[in-house]
């Protein structure tokens, strides 16, 4: 039987809806909503709901462009967003956005900043990925510091 891997979760003492996880303690995060307790330097991701990212393109836009520009220099960084593409595509009552231009900004902020994004579906498989791919990168790079000890594997970025 496999070994689950424990870690311990960071949620941003800031963040408005949080994820409640078992193994989490609540502190102030320079950058992002959730990362893993010794590697907040390392690993990031932003939670958000459709109506924030709305927001966050909108009128929000300056402050969440310094964000990902932050979040560039992580190892890992992400934004886990609790809708799909096609409800991404269903403008919400308070924004004059258009749909399509929330899109082509994620798109492009990502390959510009190198910042992973995720259409979650909802909340709850949102809170479910943000745990995965913590879990993930803490298992890849606590198996490359392993290997770095022992002289088999060089240091390097997680690939998650």
């Amino acid at each position: 039987m496999k070994k689950k891997t424990q870690i311990t979760i960071v949620t941003d003492s800031r963040e408005q809806k949080p994820f409640r996880f078992e193994n989490s303690v609540v502190k102030t995060l320079k950058t992002g909503d959730y990362s893993i307790l010794g590697f907040e330097d390392k690993v990031s991701i932003e939670r958000k709901s459709k109506q924030d990212i709305f927001a966050s393109l909108g009128t929000g836009r300056k402050r969440f462009e310094r964000e990902l520009q932050r979040m560039s220099k992580f190892d890992y960084a992400a934004i886990v967003i609790e809708t799909g593409l096609p409800g991404l595509l269903q403008r919400p009552p308070f924004s004059r956005m258009l749909p399509k231009s929330v899109v082509n900004t994620l798109v492009s902020w990502s390959v510009k900043y190198g910042v992973h994004v995720f259409f979650a579906g909802d909340r709850r498989h949102a809170k479910a990925l943000t745990y995965r791919i913590l879990e993930k990168y803490y298992r890849y790079v606590t198996k490359e510091r392993r290997q770095d000890s022992t002289g088999t594997s060089e240091a390097g970025r997680a690939n998650v």
